[in-house]
């Protein structure tokens, strides 16, 4: 199945015109004519069908026929805040992957050790919608702008928080702690880890400090770790 996106879909829209790239790519790329059904998500959990009326490359419009309320395949919120890495490839990787798996939010934090300090928020909502239309989703993920770490983790944050340190101090398995949790916050370090004082901050705002495994993990490599932990003991 192919899957569009449109955020602007709600269960009252009966007619879509999408723009010019969208429509090149659905009749030159994909050859659909007048008549085909496409599969479209709003990123809020509907799915629609919708018939192609005009079929032109340069604007192709749709009819909605239905909506259909997906539920979400998983039955947790999570939320992961990672530190975002010097190279953008391996931050972008991981909210590919992320989303493949089942993520419900992500926030960029900026950390005394953090080598980027500077988030395009667009380039990564746009890794995130693609990863959702080709993992087949209907819920996209919310991405936040970018915060600093102090600030983030005096907010009202619902449910289980955690860090994931490597300070030899002690720790509980993620896949132990996150067992009968609906909702669930993780925050992932740059490549120097959190500093010392970031972590006893984090502490005295009742994070949970986690453990992701015995190995030393790349920043990105543990958020993964992370997710589909989760994803595992939730099921």
């Amino acid at each position: 199945m192919q899957l569009f996106y449109n955020a602007e879909l709600t269960k009252e829209t009966t007619q879509i015109i999408f723009d010019k790239i969208e429509s090149r790519h659905i009749v030159k790329v994909l050859r659909k004519k007048e008549g085909d059904i496409l599969k479209i998500t709003n990123g809020r959990g509907y799915l629609f069908d919708a018939e192609i009326t005009i079929a032109s490359d340069k604007k192709c419009i749709v009819q909605i026929k239905s909506a259909t309320k997906k539920l979400k395949p998983w039955p947790y919120y999570l939320h992961i805040a990672i530190a975002p890495t010097k190279n953008n490839d391996r931050t972008e990787w991981f909210l590919e992957k992320a989303t493949e798996i089942g993520i419900d939010e992500i926030t960029p934090i900026i950390c005394s050790n953090s080598e980027r300090r500077v988030v395009k928020l667009e380039r990564f909502e746009k890794i995130i919608q693609s990863a959702m239309k080709q993992s087949l989703k209907f819920t996209l993920p919310k991405l936040n702008k970018a915060i600093k770490f102090n600030e983030f983790i005096q907010q009202d944050i619902p449910g289980l928080k955690c860090i994931a340190h490597c300070e030899d101090q002690e720790k509980n398995a993620l896949k132990l702690v996150a067992k009968n949790t609906d909702k669930i916050t993780i925050l992932i370090g740059p490549e120097g880890d959190f500093s010392v004082d970031e972590i006893k901050k984090a502490l005295n705002a009742n994070f949970t400090p986690i453990s992701l495994g015995e190995s030393r993990l790349r920043t990105e490599t543990a958020a993964l770790v992370a997710v589909n932990t989760i994803s595992l003991v939730q099921e």
